[in-house]
């Protein structure tokens, strides 16, 4: 084992970043960020940075911003100090036996594990994650403020400056009917210029999907995600044999593990993967859930946490690795936050985000930044998802 490639040092901080404005879910909504933030030493003085961002603190997931610091610094780091650094699978092995699930947790340290090494031996991190596909992804961005006109200003700017020709939709926060009205709205005003999406967040049981998303695709929806909650995989099944000649079924909550994958692709239960990194568990078993995918003839689409650039480049990173059958990417969180914390972000060219080259991942941090958003230095309590909005979950008959 050579001293300059151990890993000597990992240090895990929570930041809050406010965002440009409340970002609307079937759950909750939110107007402030609370990323994780690991750095991770090598032996040689080379350092890289990873990121485990939650949506809303634990409403997501299990996993809250203060359980991720506590599991790194508690169990996770013991462990892999004075190991190899360019051990990947043997790092995730040594966490995995140190502590079960926590997979945003491990996420972020395997991620500054990865940028570590490759910064060390002046490479892009996705040559060492089976070398890269394409240069750039179509790049989404999510309509979320809950009000049409807002929504559609906001496509229309992003049209203009040709960042995003891909737009999201968040509902289920209230009743079917409203949200298959606000929808159709702002289909009917971006009809040909741009392709339309939706994301339920699980807020409806299976009978309501199948009553109401017929509608949503009439009105021009072409992709639609989690519709029902994550282990109703039989409903799943349902609708993707129903609608799957008018439009894409996607499993987001349900597929996080290798394992997951599989028993959707023998149900038969989606036509598309919502990739994430954090709940993946790293960038490695990102590229087993994406294999299991390919293998299965189900295609795949680079999701988000809202990321700061950090997670965001590395992302892009291992995406930029996986096979040609993709529906573009939505990592687009450094632009709903009020500020980065990286030197230069990634560029969007012409609706597709450009994949940084230079060493690790890409992106420069800014260490003023860190300290900025800090909330050791701030003094910000842990935000809570603001749920004032939420509307029951409509139960069909």
């Amino acid at each position: 084992m050579t001293g300059r490639f151990r890993i000597e040092r990992i240090e895990a901080r929570i930041l809050d970043i406010p965002t440009i404005r409340p970002h609307r879910l079937s759950f909750g909504a939110i107007s402030r960020q609370s990323p994780v933030i690991v750095q991770l030493w090598l032996g040689n003085g080379a350092s890289g940075f990873g990121e485990a961002a939650t949506i809303g603190g634990p409403s997501w997931n299990e996993e809250s911003p203060e359980g991720i610091r506590h599991a790194i610094e508690a169990y996770l780091a013991p462990v892999l100090l004075g190991q190899e650094g360019g051990c990947f699978s043997d790092a995730l092995d040594r966490m995995d036996a140190a502590c079960k699930g926590n997979a945003f947790a491990k996420s972020a340290v395997e991620m500054a594990l990865i940028d570590a090494m490759a910064r060390t031996l002046g490479l892009p991190a996705w040559q060492l994650l089976g070398g890269k596909r394409r240069q750039s992804l179509p790049l989404a961005w999510t309509l979320a403020s809950g009000d049409v006109a807002r929504d559609l200003e906001e496509a229309q700017l992003r049209l203009e400056q040709r960042r995003h020709r891909i737009f999201k939709m968040k509902i289920g926060a209230r009743s079917p009917e409203d949200d298959v009205s606000h929808v159709a709205q702002i289909a009917r005003a971006l009809e040909g210029r741009a392709t339309l999406t939706v994301d339920i967040n699980q807020a409806w049981d299976g009978s309501t999907a199948r009553r109401h998303l017929p509608r949503l695709i009439d009105a021009g929806v072409s992709l639609i995600e989690q519709p029902v909650a994550k282990w109703n995989v039989e409903a799943l099944a349902v609708l993707s044999t129903e609608l799957g000649a008018r439009a894409c079924i996607m499993a987001d909550e349900t597929v996080c593990t290798p394992q997951d994958a599989m028993r959707l692709a023998r149900a038969k239960a989606c036509h598309v993967f919502s990739l994430k990194v954090a709940k993946h568990g790293g960038l490695l078993r990102t590229r087993e859930v994406a294999a299991v995918a390919e293998a299965a003839d189900i295609g795949w689409y680079g999701g988000t946490m809202l990321e700061t650039s950090i997670g965001s480049a590395a992302a892009a990173h291992v995406f930029s690795t996986l096979g040609k059958q993709h529906h573009g990417c939505e990592l687009f969180g450094p632009q709903l936050l009020v500020d980065d914390l990286v030197v230069q972000r990634m560029e969007i060219r012409d609706f597709e985000l450009q994949l940084p080259d230079g060493p690790g991942f890409g992106v420069d941090v800014d260490p003023a930044q860190l300290d900025r958003f800090d909330r050791a230095r701030t003094g910000l309590v842990p935000v809570h998802i603001d749920l004032g909005h939420r509307a029951p979950f409509t139960q069909g008959a």
